[in-house]
């Protein structure tokens, strides 16, 4: 997931009950861990400070050894069936909890047991995301799974399994709250609770990105202030800030214990206001020289400067009042017919709670390939950021950022040449053949032209 995958990840936690599982039918209710690796945010960068040959001037594409280039087919294939068989797995799952009247009896249970609708809320809710997340477990699992098998993760099982754990009690208690708050909405505006629904979210959404570095992700992983750990690096780092003309202190750039469990190389930045920050991961500064890295901080400090975050939940706010409104309209007319059937009394019914979960899960299916296309364009904005605010700093920027996709691509298992459908579908970065062909192409000072972001 990229920021912005993780912003609208957020949103769907913000408003579980409307939006939960979007980004991915896992459907668990947890904070994976593995998200920001998913996402990929950064897709590091660069190598080679010395000046390039003439053939290495000549543009060349992302290729692998024959041996390596069948495993990463085989990776990125297995991945692709592993996300259908676990989207259709979830569809039939919550298929049966419909038509076998999950929610009506758990609905029947929590009334016996207390009339206040808090605690109502809690025993429906935490049930019923239970239920959720175990159905979704088999798809993390085999993620998991594959990601030790294919050399992408080194972390133990039963660090995996307490990690889950966490994430997922987090996810519950925001979960409880949400839906007993949502439903206190159907109830008092029958007609409009879309619309209340969306504007609760969006301050509901600001504060969890807010707290994201702060309280969450410090749950999976350790995070040092950069200048404490590498001051060389953190000097190398603030040099390039000050060649684009901006502020970013010392104090929110941070490393990530990646290696603890991770071989894959990232960046990325999260956060919002006070609590934005650029991190990079400690595998990424292990394998890369400092030119390199460099051009990694150039492409994240493009989404801090750039305002990617702030995009994404402008972007995800949209997507999230159509997903209500048409998440609304789809119920009342499910209600209406089958209704009786489900023994659903009505939306404002806890037992509406898994048909509406059920809509907005399909509709994110098919959203997806919107989602990725967005992601794409901010990330390529960032690229080309990267390119331009390390050009006259990095000698030979091209070839550095060149190179080091390489590098990404060969530790990451990155497939080749990915198919249309495959990247309109599964790619929320552009494939590495493009960036890898954009970096040793893209040169408007050679044309005379004025870089598009940093005006030097």
């Amino acid at each position: 997931m990229t920021q912005f995958v993780k912003a609208r990840w957020l949103a769907i936690v913000a408003i579980t009950v409307v939006l939960c599982g979007a980004g991915s039918p896992a459907f668990a209710v947890r904070f994976d861990p593995r998200s920001t690796s998913s996402d990929a945010l950064s897709q590091s960068v660069g190598q080679n400070t010395s000046s390039a040959s003439p053939e290495q001037q000549q543009p060349k594409a992302y290729t692998l050894p024959p041996d390596k280039e069948a495993r990463a087919i085989a990776y990125a294939h297995s991945r692709h069936e592993l996300y259908f068989l676990d989207f259709l797995f979830t569809t039939v799952g919550l298929i049966l909890l419909i038509q076998l009247g999950v929610g009506p009896w758990l609905r029947d249970w929590a009334e016996r047991i207390s009339r206040r609708r808090f605690l109502q809320a809690v025993i429906f809710a935490g049930v019923f995301f239970i239920l959720l997340g175990l159905l979704g477990l088999p798809a993390a699992a085999g993620s998991h799974w594959l990601a030790r098998y294919y050399g992408q993760s080194v972390q133990g099982w039963a660090s995996w399994f307490w990690d889950s754990i966490k994430g997922g009690v987090v996810g519950l208690i925001l979960a409880v709250v949400l839906v007993w708050l949502f439903y206190g909405l159907v109830r008092r505006s029958p007609r409009r609770w879309w619309l209340y629904a969306w504007l609760a979210a969006l301050p509901i959404l600001i504060f969890l990105i807010f707290v994201e570095p702060l309280v969450l992700e410090p749950l999976f992983f350790r995070f040092t202030p950069l200048a404490s750990t590498d001051p060389q690096l953190a000097d190398a780092l603030e040099r390039v800030v000050q060649h684009a003309g901006q502020n970013i202190p010392a104090n929110r750039m941070y490393l990530m214990n990646a290696s603890s469990k991770l071989n894959a190389l990232n960046a990325y930045v999260t956060g919002i206001g006070a609590s934005e920050r650029v991190v990079v991961w400690d595998t990424t500064i292990a394998q890369m020289t400092t030119p390199q890295i460099l051009f990694v901080f150039g492409h994240e400090m493009g989404h801090y400067v750039l305002h990617h975050i702030r995009n994404g939940i402008l972007f995800g706010a949209g997507v999230l009042l159509i997903f209500l409104f048409a998440g609304f309209q789809a119920l009342h007319w499910a209600l209406r017919r089958f209704g009786g059937v489900w023994k659903i009394r009505g939306a404002d019914d806890w037992a509406s709670l898994p048909v509406l979960i059920f809509i907005l899960f399909i509709f994110n299916f098919i959203f997806t390939p919107i989602d990725n296309a967005f992601s794409r364009h901010i990330e390529h904005q960032a690229d080309q950021y990267g390119l331009e605010v390390v050009h006259g700093i990095v000698p030979d920027a091209p070839q550095v950022a060149a190179q080091s996709f390489q590098i990404l691509g060969e530790v990451d298992l990155d497939e080749p040449s990915p198919s249309t459908v495959v990247k309109i579908w599964f790619y929320d970065h552009p494939p590495i053949n493009e960036r890898i062909l954009f970096a040793q192409t893209y040169d408007p000072w050679d044309k005379g032209d004025s870089p598009e972001f940093v005006k030097q």
